[in-house]
């Protein structure tokens, strides 16, 4: 009678999660308020990254960011500071438009850090120097992510291990180095930035989309850790975008005439939508919304009938032509280099 009755309030319960969600499509909730919280953004030199960095200052939040390469994280920093000094000046009062408080009293500030996440013991120094330098952290990006853009049997195996060091293994490495605080407090919020394609897959691109799902079950496991813990203070959102208009997937195609059904993402559009989910607690975004269909719709069609439809779209082979234009320019560039070098990884 107990297990009945129990049953009966966990379905009750479940019912009650249909209703809030769909009033969050009717109402849209509030944003909370991220002025002066400390955020740590990992490849922000570039792409998705720097977009978040810009997206979170203008909001008065303190970022801290991480990239492997200083000249383009420095670019990012300039940027957080003209818009630090934009604020400044539009307000001399000192509030962040949509924000409560006052941002001069809290001065937010950017830091910068050379970090190469695949490397673990590089990863704990970092995170420990940020402690030692900034304080807690209020807010993880796990954002840092590359692409070999080499069929498997072609990549050669260092290539393939960094895609999953960078793309998987680092959100283990930040994860340990700055959650034990975030813990003690009941306070943070984890933000893993995956890949449409850590829901689905396509040919070409085995390494990427091994890590992405790896991305995906780390993050979704780790979800479930935090609420088995009752660790309700700690907020983690999922996001998955489709492809975004960077330089890290160019030359993918799909059929021309189902093509603009499907453009790429614009990246301040990605960012954007993913930041509203952050700043009300969503748990999960895919961009555009259909991709919500597309990956439910993998669970229940069988094998073949996905391989039908990706033939049809044209998506079976939509990676064939990236890799030849990265083999292209890497065979070119190679021809240039000396013997010792090698030509870096794609990266967002």
């Amino acid at each position: 009678m107990n297990i009945f009755v129990e049953f009966c309030l966990v379905s009750c319960k479940v019912l009650w999660t249909f209703v809030l969600a769909g009033t969050r499509w009717l109402v849209r909730p509030k944003e909370k308020n991220v002025m002066g919280q400390v955020c740590v953004i990992t490849g922000a030199g570039s792409g998705l990254g720097r977009h978040f960095a810009k997206e979170f200052a203008r909001r008065g939040a303190t970022v801290i960011l991480w990239d492997i390469n200083w000249e383009s994280n420095e670019e990012t920093a300039e940027m957080v500071r003209q818009i630090y000094s934009d604020i400044t000046n539009r307000n001399p009062e000192g509030s962040v438009d949509g924000e409560e408080g006052d941002v001069s009293q809290i001065q937010p500030k950017v830091y910068t850090y050379l970090c190469d996440v695949s490397k673990r013991e590089e990863v704990y120094l970092t995170a420990d120097k940020v402690q030692r330098e900034v304080g807690n952290i209020d807010i993880l990006i796990n954002n840092a992510g590359v692409v070999s853009g080499r069929h498997l049997l072609e990549c050669p195996d260092e290539l393939l291990e960094r895609t999953m060091m960078v793309n998987c293994h680092a959100h283990f490495w930040t994860t340990k180095a700055f959650v034990p605080k975030m813990l003690e407090l009941n306070h943070g919020h984890i933000v893993t930035v995956a890949s449409s394609l850590g829901l689905f897959t396509t040919a070409g691109v085995e390494d990427y989309c091994a890590s992405k799902f790896g991305a995906i079950g780390f993050h979704e496991s780790l979800s479930h850790e935090l609420k088995a813990a009752e660790k309700d203070g700690i907020k983690m959102t999922l996001v998955c975008p489709f492809l975004v208009d960077t330089d890290m997937f160019k030359g993918c195609k799909i059929r021309k005439e189902i093509a603009p059904l499907f453009p790429p993402l614009k990246p301040e559009q990605c960012v954007q939508q993913a930041m509203r989910a952050i700043l009300t607690d969503q748990p999960m975004i895919c961009t555009p919304r259909i991709m919500y269909m597309v990956s439910f719709m993998k669970t229940v069609l069988p094998f073949d009938a996905i391989v039908c439809m990706y033939q049809f779209l044209g998506a079976d082979k939509c990676m064939y032509p990236f890799l030849a234009h990265r083999k292209e320019a890497m065979n070119n560039n190679e021809s240039k280099l000396p013997s010792t070098q090698q030509l870096p990884l794609e990266k967002t």
